[in-house]
Order: structure tokens, then C-alpha cells, then sequence
């Protein structure tokens, strides 16, 4: 038996005593806090459906919901090998995490993001568990890069931050054992859709503020343009009968873009903020092709 395998045989996704899989990692945006309010947006026969998430991120809905089938994909290269090694070789990224945990301060980190940032080629496992370590010590858990695609976020001020959370690990591998796994931009998912698919959409959002700069907004330059074809990729899957979902801000733009389909609005806790007075709900939508 494979490692990979033996870890799924030894720990399934749901143990009787233990919690269900979650999100391994801290990503801005994660839906960990809407899952509720997102359960009666489902669509119908979602158990029949594959599930595909073009912007996988933390994977909050995905581990909530532990399909049988999954198509996740992201842009972020890194990311996505993280996720390969965790379904692949969770055992060697835990004992990675284990040093880093245990040699965890300052000078460690510093060197740890120099390594991560200027290793030309390592194994899978050395670099999900820097993804990792980095992730969750890191200021404010953001993922932010530099024009030369360097990480570059100090390190963050954590008394004691969980970097290893061994269970958690083994039971987001056991999740992702049916899963594919898929570096490359949104748009590149139609070609991989059926369709009985559903497909859930959790861009980088459009700007709240109608005087907001597009060219300066998110890593990767996602912007009015990226949102537009964003917009036609979702009418194209509609158009294939897909199932889609949409999570975006509660914009003029965005209503505009998804005028003819269904907008539901929900209360989403705003975490990041400088100043905690301005940390609160706010109003995103929901955007569906079904009823």
C-alpha cells in the first residue's frame, strides 16, 4: 500500500471521534464563516455533482462539503502543490513542519522565506511545508508578492502559532484523495467541465469603492478585465448547463455584470483591517444560474 493510501486508510475524512477536514491553510476571503449561509444557495443533487473550484484558495467550501469527485484548480502554482503534496505525501510535509515548528523564531523565519523564494527546484514536500510555515506565521496570514513573484510578508507577531496541526493535515489528505488537481487560470476550466458539474467562482473581488484603482487591485492584476471575462466564462457554463456559483462584493459593477441571473446578498465578517474599529459584516453576493 502507498503511503498516500495507507494515510487515507488510517484517517478517513470523518473519524467517530474526531472533527471533519478543514482548510489546512489561512487565505483572505476564505468562506469558512459563510458556509451556513451558503448551505440553502446549493443547488439540488449536489451529491450527483462534481465538484469544481476554479480559485480553490483555503478550500472552505470543498472541505465542508468532502465530495466524492472535485476538479480544483488555482493560479497560484505554489498553492497547488501544497495541495498535491497533502493529498500525495502528507506524512513527509508533516515531518518537515515538525523541524520548522520546533526551530520556529525570527532567524527562521527570515531564512525559511529566502529558501522558499530562491530555490531554483525542491521536493514537493519541502515546499508545501514552507508554504505552510510561512502561511501560518506570517503577518496576517496574506499571501502577497513582489513584481519578481517573490513572497515578501514579514514575519507575523504570534505568541505561539499553531504551524502543525497533524490530524488536521491527515484528514484534509484523506479529503483531497478524489480530487484532481490542476494549475492554471480560471478560464482554462472549460475545458475540463461536464455538465452536471457544479462550479463554484471565489475570485479576488471587485473593488468596493467606485474611485478604487483596477490596475493596482489584487495579486495578479486581477481587474475590470479579468472580471469581464470572469462574467462570460459563467454564461458559457450556464450556457453548458452547468450548475454555478458565485461568490463577489456587493457592487453596481457586479450586479451589472450578473444582471439576468439570481443575487442573493449575505453578511460576510471583514477580519483584515488596520484598524480593528472597521473590522465587521459587510455585504457580499452570491450569484447562481439555478433557482
Amino acid at each position: 500500500m502507498s503511503q498516500s493510501a495507507a494515510a487515507f486508510a488510517a484517517h478517513p475524512a470523518h473519524l467517530p471521534h474526531g472533527r471533519p477536514a478543514a482548510p489546512f491553510i489561512k487565505w483572505v476571503g476564505g468562506k469558512g464563516r459563510l458556509l451556513a449561509q451558503f448551505e440553502p444557495l446549493l443547488p439540488p443533487s449536489l451529491e450527483r455533482r462534481r465538484h469544481v473550484e476554479p480559485f480553490i484558495g483555503g478550500g472552505a467550501l470543498f472541505f465542508h462539503r468532502q465530495p466524492r469527485s472535485a476538479l480544483l484548480s488555482d493560479v497560484n502554482e505554489h498553492l497547488i502543490t501544497t495541495y498535491c503534496a497533502i493529498r500525495d505525501d502528507v506524512e513527509s510535509v508533516i515531518r518537515r513542519l515538525r523541524r520548522l515548528q520546533k526551530a520556529h523564531s525570527e532567524e527562521t523565519y527570515y531564512a525559511s522565506r529566502e529558501r522558499y523564494n530562491g530555490a531554483r527546484s525542491m521536493a514537493r514536500s519541502e515546499r508545501a511545508a514552507l508554504f505552510i510555515y510561512l502561511n501560518k506565521t506570517c503577518f496576517n496570514g496574506l499571501h502577497r508578492v513582489n513584481q519578481k513573484g517573490h513572497f515578501n510578508v514579514p514575519m507575523g507577531r504570534y505568541v505561539n502559532p499553531r504551524i502543525l496541526d497533524e490530524e488536521g493535515l491527515r484528514r484534509a489528505s484523506a479529503a483531497l484523495q478524489g480530487a484532481e488537481l490542476l494549475h492554471q487560470s480560471f478560464e482554462q476550466i472549460l475545458r475540463h467541465v461536464r455538465p452536471s458539474d457544479f462550479v463554484y467562482f471565489d475570485p479576488p473581488y471587485a473593488p468596493v469603492s467606485p474611485t478604487a484603482n483596477f490596475t493596482s487591485y489584487a495579486e495578479g492584476g486581477f481587474g475590470l478585465a479579468e472580471q469581464e471575462l470572469l462574467r462570460d466564462v459563467f454564461v458559457e457554463l450556464d450556457r453548458r448547463r452547468c450548475k454555478v456559483m458565485l461568490s463577489n462584493s456587493d457592487t453596481p459593477l457586479i450586479h451589472e455584470l450578473y444582471k439576468g441571473f439570481r443575487i442573493d446578498r449575505v453578511a460576510a465578517p471583514r477580519a483584515i483591517n488596520c484598524n480593528a474599529k472597521k473590522r465587521g459584516p459587510v455585504t457580499e453576493v452570491v450569484v447562481r444560474n439555478y433557482e
